[in-house]
């Protein structure tokens, strides 16, 4: 956020942050299950690594040389990042990681799930300047987060893995399709019990 806000001025731009910090139990249990549908299905399961995802991930990238990479974060090591490091490219992107693997191994071994999820839904980007599920929620449907709809949370999921580019006040059609795979995947995992 202070990266952001940095950035905000660094480039002549108004400063914003929109932020609001909620409990899991004042966030729709909607938006919880569409962000594991879309971020991390194995959430629950793991000890903060998706190994199956990694491989993946990497099987995928050496195939794909010079197109889009595909990456395998779980939601413990975005945590780890969003709260703890910093964004950044090149060299920097790789000492940043190994940060986030100690960082996500002590989120994993001191936090329970149920706050690592707490934490990640309330300092989530979900468009420049605006933080966490309650701001998004008022932003971009005028209501609360613990109101989310199935849909409205699937939307806002949809667009984390880009949010500065994507914006769920105009979704592409991507991002529609993104909404319709998430909102199936969510009636096929099961809601998690903290």
């Amino acid at each position: 956020m202070l990266i952001r806000c940095a950035q905000q001025v660094i480039n002549g731009n108004e400063l914003r942050l929109n932020k609001s910090w909620k409990s899991l139990d004042n966030i729709s249990s909607s938006l919880t299950l569409a962000v594991i549908a879309s971020e991390d299905q194995k959430f629950t399961e793991h000890f903060g690594f998706d190994m199956q995802a990694i491989e993946k991930a990497q099987k995928y990238n050496e195939h794909k040389k010079g197109k889009r990479v595909r990456g395998a974060s779980t939601i413990t090591q975005q945590t780890a990042k969003n709260v703890f490091l910093w964004g950044g490219s090149g060299w920097t992107r790789y000492v940043r990681k190994g940060f986030e693997v100690y960082f996500t191994f002590l989120l994993e071994v001191f936090w329970s799930k149920e706050r690592i999820m707490e934490v990640y839904l309330n300092v989530a980007e979900w468009g420049d300047g605006i933080y966490g599920a309650e701001a998004a929620a008022k932003k971009y449907f005028g209501k609360n987060a613990k109101n989310l709809s199935g849909s409205e949370s699937a939307l806002l999921a949809a667009v984390l893995p880009n949010p500065r580019k994507w914006s769920p006040a105009t979704p592409t059609a991507y991002i529609l399709k993104r909404q319709t795979w998430i909102l199936t995947n969510m009636y096929r995992i099961e809601r998690p019990e903290w």
